[in-house]
């Protein structure tokens, strides 16, 4: 099972799970555990290969679906009935597949820098990072991507981060992971349909260039979805600007309590 953490709150029935995006781990939301802790119940989880997930069964190939079945595993033996589930960067996809797996258990969903849809901008990365993954170091790799998506001086300890954690990672998982992106628009769009109906909140960087332009467009023609903009921060909002995301957040799960 998934390594995860719990913080029990006395009084609060509601849950908060947080998931972490590729390369980073539970660490990532420590500027949010004390604030949340204080009005909920809270489940930090690391996902597969990644934090101190470290002994998980073999598969030559991972999905989100595989993914989402290990979370919906931890939600399972926690007891989890309903939550409010917290997702940075591809984060986020893992949670709207978990909602697809699991819907009944999916209160809200809260996005920091979500992955969306891909643009021209982020299909042509990623086709650059597919044919480089051969040729360069697995971590030479993720530094170019973490520096591609958080270029500027204030995303430096964002992208800090999350390359010390993706230092964890073992190289032939780091390239299980990776071959996740190849599907990667098919699958988006294969999850906007599917979860049409649930109640998200997106909070996005106005510096998140590669993402906050697909993050608008899915939010404009849907009643049950919302965004909120922070501006001067990157695609990691949630470390950047930890009070406004813990305030947007906190507020937006208060009002979708059951």
């Amino acid at each position: 099972m998934l390594h995860h953490k719990v913080h029990l709150h006395a009084d609060s029935s509601e849950w908060a799970v947080f998931i972490h995006g590729f390369g980073g781990s539970s660490n990532v939301w420590f500027k949010q555990v004390r604030d949340f802790k204080a009005h909920f119940n809270v489940l930090l989880i690391d996902l597969r290969s990644h934090g101190k997930s470290t002994i998980f069964p073999q598969h030559k190939r991972y999905s989100f679906e595989l993914i989402a079945k290990e979370v919906g595993e931890v939600i399972d033996h926690v007891n989890i009935k309903r939550a409010h589930f917290l997702g940075v960067s591809m984060g986020s996809i893992i949670i709207r597949q978990l909602a697809i797996l699991k819907p009944s258990v999916v209160q809200s969903m809260i996005f920091a820098g979500a992955v969306t849809t891909l643009d021209f901008k982020s299909r042509f990365f990623l086709k650059l990072g597919r044919t480089l993954q051969p040729i360069l170091p697995y971590m030479a790799l993720y530094r170019l991507f973490a520096n591609i998506m958080m270029p500027k001086k204030n995303h430096e300890e964002s992208r800090s981060i999350f390359i010390q954690e993706a230092k964890k990672i073992m190289k032939k998982e780091f390239k299980r992971w990776f071959k996740l992106t190849g599907k990667l628009t098919k699958y988006l769009s294969y999850l906007h349909h599917e979860n049409i109906n649930e109640k998200a909140l997106y909070i996005m960087g106005s510096e998140d260039h590669l993402f906050i332009g697909p993050a608008i467009k899915v939010v404009e023609n849907n009643p049950n979805l919302s965004i909120e903009i922070v501006e001067d921060c990157g695609h990691v909002v949630n470390i950047e600007k930890p009070e406004i995301f813990n305030r947007l957040a906190i507020d937006f799960i208060q009002k979708n309590k059951e």
